[in-house]
């Protein structure tokens, strides 16, 4: 016979204890892979969310170095140096995480503070250094969303894989166990069904004849 739970006796007890444990086991495993599809789907809008994300990343950052090479050559590099100084840091890196079918997934957002001064002499700057600088504060906003869905599709696959372990252990490993288990239990009930049903003829013979004699 196929492997079976040590330590079981063949008992009614242990039958009705085993059949309860093979119904939560076949329930659970029904739940975890609702719980796979789902995280499967959420893993492949993520994969797409990242193809358009990455493509929109690197043509904002190709525009926005594309317009601060402009900028120098109007202003020169050394200006564009001494004006970047006194400019406040005003962005910031919102990190939080979320909660989705049971898997928390990491979040960055980027904030930019409003301007309290203008961070340069507009007069003296040109409209392509606003430009690059408006550009580049898109790209910074694209980048951090990639970067979201990206780590969200490592959490998620390592959600995919675990939960693939989970139902691969229920499937071929703790339900075949109960199930042999159980049937190894009936067939000992049966067995020593068969045995108590012939010891009852034989009484039941004995005394029959006993009864005759007498």
């Amino acid at each position: 016979m196929s492997e079976v739970i040590s330590g079981i006796h063949p008992t009614r007890m242990e039958l009705l204890t085993l059949r309860k444990r093979r119904d939560i086991a076949e329930r659970g495993r029904d739940l975890l892979r609702e719980k796979l599809d789902a995280l499967m789907i959420e893993f492949f809008e993520f994969v797409r969310q990242i193809s358009a994300l990455r493509e929109r990343s690197h043509a904002l950052l190709e525009e926005a170095y594309t317009l601060f090479v402009e900028a120098q050559m109007v202003h020169g590099l050394a200006n564009l140096e001494q004006l970047s100084v006194g400019v406040e840091d005003r962005y910031d890196a919102d990190a939080r995480v979320r909660n989705v079918i049971g898997v928390t997934l990491p979040y960055l957002q980027v904030k930019v503070s409003p301007l309290k001064t203008p961070p340069y002499n507009l007069l003296a700057t040109s409209a392509k250094l606003d430009e690059a600088t408006m550009k580049m504060t898109e790209a910074l906003k694209a980048i951090a969303e990639l970067s979201s869905a990206e780590a969200a599709t490592r959490k998620l696959a390592q959600a995919i894989a675990s939960t693939k372990r989970r139902v691969n252990s229920l499937d071929y490993v703790i339900i075949p166990r109960v199930l042999n288990s159980i049937r190894y239990i009936q067939m000992h009930l049966e067995e020593r069904e068969r045995e108590d049903f012939f010891r009852l003829k034989r009484i039941k013979r004995r005394m029959e004849k006993q009864t005759k004699i007498g």
